[in-house]
């Protein structure tokens, strides 16, 4: 069975099918994984599993936007597995933020006579910074800001990511071998991009991600009052005083806005409290700020002493991009939701906002898919506030690449970067996350990271990064656990409402007995049925229907073959070498499928729940369950 399978290219369709939520991680963590090592009880393994691949999986077991439980299979059948919150599990007990840290891997092969720069030290810098450093290369860092991390440090509100942790992890990166980080040290200030060639950088990392804020074309923005979010959350995650008033609206529909709102109530109790306002941040200092997530500016205005927040939002609520989640945490804080109006204008008095002005919402988007609002003539109404903050996206700042830097900027003003191995037009200079994507999840900067890495190895010493090799193990008396169909998903604790004030996290973590209970539920995609048999072949199956009766979600089906229509090309793909197997017909040529008499199983991959009961039933052992693994030479990417 090993040889059917390795040294193999296995195609796409085959791998989402087995490896659902691995293959939407970008950076290639297991998820399957390590939740079946929880459910068993094997958490220092687990954590190994879930950190290896991704240096950043404490900060993501926190704030991660988790598409690996979007993918994850359980979902059709109820909810999702709480991968994100299971990982957080996991790096409480091991992570470097822990009381027993694991030590992680460290470099240990033969150091190389290569020298990366990497500008930005946010998620993507981080991420090719630690790769590289288990490769042997020695790494420079140069970062904007006082503070290393970039949005993670400045971006998100203390209450959702501990500084502790986001310090904890960066200096377990910094440890992995040769690494320095110098900060305060702005490109375009203090460097060049041809400058650091010229010092003998065989290879430069562009991670500077989207500081600007997006500006918003409507009459009154340039009164007292209105704020941009982004300059909004660096002051409060650094602790400077910001002045808001009391009656808030934040407007956008992200992340961003949502954390802006629940920040915003705190700011009053500062501004009354008598704490030292401290230092204005400098023009760096915004600059370094890599806001993706637009839920922060709203939870943040409400923390920071709002004593009214709203959000308006030109999406209605089922179309806004923040996670439903955030949405519903900022309505339990107190946050208004006014999803599906448009802001057409903001109200002043005495060059003062006073208010402002929102028509309905008819459709966020044209026939063809493309985003071109349009209103409802004659619904205009007013909301009261003393304060606006715009929370509608982010830019990146660019200014600091020169002509002779060589870097081409596409007409949207990110940079241009070839999609395999993140390289820009100029040779050597690698680009990834925010400033090249525009704005996206942090774990899909963590993957970009990870690309960078692979790109800059391959360049610099030739060395290619292997498809993923598949093993397999045939499994005796497959069993799930006997309850893990009727388990609902455990509910994430949180503080109590009237505990959530100043930077205390709001979202815990489960305990033991919760998390194992949680992982129970995994339905372990990676093992599947295989009508063949451990030493037979599908010619031996008797026909009997056992496997059919048994089947609690009637997913097999015993089929004759004048029922079966066969679509153009099926055949062919059947009979050929261009997927993960070359089907075995038992001497029938592909082609005669649809003429000859005879009969077929057929399985819906979807519904099939890895029982195992058809093939305990199976009188003649055809039916074996065959559980996958994958090791990544390189980490698997959807575009």
């Amino acid at each position: 069975m090993l040889e059917r399978l390795k040294d193999k290219r296995v195609d796409r369709e085959w791998l989402n099918t087995n490896f659902p939520c691995m293959m939407a991680c970008p950076a290639g963590t297991n998820a399957g994984k390590y939740v079946s090592l929880i459910a068993d009880g094997r958490f220092e393994e687990a954590y190994r599993v879930a950190r290896d691949p991704n240096p950043m999986a404490s900060v993501c077991g926190r704030v991660c936007a988790h598409p690996c439980e979007t993918a994850c299979r359980r979902g059709a059948i109820d909810k999702p597995i709480s991968i994100r919150a299971l990982k957080r599990f996991l790096t409480e007990r091991y992570g470097p933020e822990s009381r027993n840290p694991l030590e992680p891997k460290r470099c240990s092969v033969e150091k190389l006579p290569y020298k990366v720069a990497i500008i930005g030290s946010g998620p993507v810098g981080l991420s090719a910074a630690y790769d590289l450093a288990l490769m042997g290369y020695s790494i420079t860092i140069f970062e904007a800001a006082q503070v290393a991390g970039g949005m993670l440090h400045l971006g998100i509100p203390e209450y959702r990511l501990p500084r502790a942790v986001v310090e904890a992890q960066i200096r377990e990166i910094l440890e992995a071998g040769d690494v320095t980080l110098k900060l305060n040290t702005a490109a375009g200030r203090d460097f060049t991009v041809s400058g650091l060639r010229a010092q003998g950088f065989d290879a430069v990392v562009l991670a500077v991600g989207a500081h600007r804020s997006r500006d918003l074309s409507i009459p009154g923005v340039d009164l007292d009052g209105v704020h941009k979010g982004i300059e909004f959350l660096l002051n409060a995650n650094l602790g400077y005083r910001f002045s808001i008033g009391e009656r808030v609206v934040v407007i956008g529909g992200g992340n961003v806005a949502m954390d802006v709102a629940r920040s915003a109530v705190r700011e009053v109790l500062k501004q009354h409290g008598g704490e030292d306002e401290g230092a204005t941040p400098s023009e760096e200092n915004i600059a370094a700020v890599a806001t993706r997530e637009m839920v922060d500016v709203s939870l943040s205005a409400l923390r920071l002493g709002a004593r009214e927040v709203n959000i308006v939002c030109i999406e209605r609520r089922e179309e806004m991009p923040a996670a439903s989640e955030e949405i519903e945490e900022a309505e339990i804080e107190g946050v208004r939701m006014h999803d599906g109006q448009g802001p057409v204008r903001v109200l002043g008095r005495d060059g003062k906002v006073v208010g402002l002005e929102t028509i309905r919402t008819k459709a966020v988007f044209d026939a063809q898919g493309k985003f071109n609002p349009t209103f409802q003539e004659g619904s205009e109404t007013t909301i009261e506030c003393d304060t606006v903050i715009l929370a509608i996206g982010q830019a990146p700042r660019l200014d600091f690449l020169k002509p002779e830097d060589g870097v081409d900027i596409s007409p949207r003003g990110l940079i241009v970067a070839d999609r395999r191995t993140l390289m820009t037009s100029a040779a050597g200079v690698f680009a990834g996350g925010d400033c090249v994507f525009g704005p996206r999840l942090i774990i899909d900067s963590v993957g970009d990271g990870k690309r960078i890495a692979n790109g800059i190895d391959e360049r610099l010493t030739g060395r290619k990064h292997d498809e993923p090799e598949i093993e397999v193990e045939i499994l005796e008396h497959h069993k799930m656990y006997p309850d893990y169909m009727e388990i609902g998903r455990q509910t994430i604790p949180t503080l109590p409402l009237d505990r959530r004030t100043g930077v205390t996290e709001v979202e815990l973590v489960y305990d033991e007995e919760t998390a194992r209970r949680e992982a129970r539920r995994c339905l372990r995609c990676w093992i599947n049925t295989v009508f063949e048999g451990n030493e037979a072949d599908g010619s031996q199956c008797i026909l009997c229907g056992g496997c059919v009766d048994v089947c609690p979600e009637n997913c097999i089906q015993l089929v004759s073959l004048d029922r079966i229509e066969f679509p153009p090309g099926v055949l062919e793909q059947i009979g050929g070498d261009s997927g993960i197997f070359r089907v075995e017909l038992d001497g029938v040529a592909a082609e005669e499928l649809g003429i000859v008499t005879g009969a077929a199983m057929l399985k819906d991959e979807t519904r099939c729940i890895r029982c195992g009961l058809c093939a305990e039933r199976c009188p003649v052992n055809t039916i074996t369950m065959e559980a996958y693994s994958m090791k990544l030479q390189a980490p698997v990417f959807s575009e």
